[in-house]
């Protein structure tokens, strides 16, 4: 059995979600629907991770194992014909042999990054209905960007996890690294981690936007994590404006040729 690793991005408007849903349109039903009609079975797919009803992915993987001996660019080409507009795989590798019992799409993953994107205008764009949060209140991104890096490090992150999220013994995580940068209306936060509690990135987001209505000072965002109390932090964020950015099976900062898997 050959062991393939597809990599893939999405518009997560119209879906509930990555993961298959019962009574739901999913990102992973179209694709499976897709491998069905490519590869003549419906194949198993393993995803790096999972993404909430309305949100985007930039970079997404996904492993599946098959017999068939189709070549990956050929099936990049397949699987593009078969899929709807807002879905499209970018490319596929097989994995090699020697590695392939041990790796796996999700586990496998080093660290992730999100961006957050936020539409600071009092006018609304009709081209980023459903891409980003419209805030219509001055924001001061420098400020945000201050306040974003105190979540940089080790730590107990309980106070930016869903309430509805299933119960962890582990809600410690690392983030390696944050920006809160401004291009005209246009206010892109980004975050890269270890790893993400459910809704995290979401609760960060409406923590920090806490700070152009005076609710929010540096040092704060420090205080509320040490707090670990999720009614100190902010409100989560619409789903809208987020998007699974990054994911790489290389350890932080080791990547060298920018390639997707430089693991093999």
């Amino acid at each position: 059995m050959r062991k393939l690793l597809f990599e893939m991005a999405y518009d997560g408007s119209r879906y509930h979600g990555y993961q298959v849903q019962q009574n739901a349109l999913s990102v992973a039903q179209v694709v499976q629907d897709a491998v069905e009609a490519v590869f003549k079975k419906r194949e198993d797919i393993v995803g790096c991770s999972r993404t909430d009803s309305g949100v985007h992915a930039n970079q997404y993987f996904f492993h599946m194992e098959t017999a068939l001996k189709i070549p990956a660019d050929a099936a990049v080409i397949a699987l593009n014909d078969r899929l709807p507009g807002d879905v499209a795989i970018l490319s596929c590798r097989e994995i090699p042999p020697e590695i392939a019992a041990n790796f796996h799409a999700r586990y496998s993953v080093c660290w992730k990054e999100y961006i957050y994107k936020i539409w600071n205008s009092q006018v609304k764009n009709p081209f980023l209905q459903n891409r980003a949060l419209q805030v219509k209140y001055p924001v001061d991104a420098e400020l945000l960007n201050r306040c974003a890096k105190e979540f940089i490090g080790t730590h107990d992150f309980r106070g930016f996890c869903s309430a509805g999220a299933k119960p962890t013994d582990n809600y410690t995580r690392t983030i390696y690294e944050t920006s809160v940068r401004r291009e005209g209306d246009l206010i892109e936060f980004k975050v890269a981690g270890d790893g993400f509690l459910y809704n995290m990135v979401r609760i960060m987001v409406g923590t920090l936007l806490l700070a152009p209505l005076g609710k929010l000072r540096e040092g704060d965002v420090t205080r509320i994590l040490a707090s670990r109390d999720r009614d100190q932090a902010g409100i989560t964020a619409q789903a809208a404006g987020l998007y699974l950015n990054r994911v790489s099976y290389t350890p932080f900062g080791e990547e060298t040729t920018g390639g997707f898997c430089e693991v093999f």
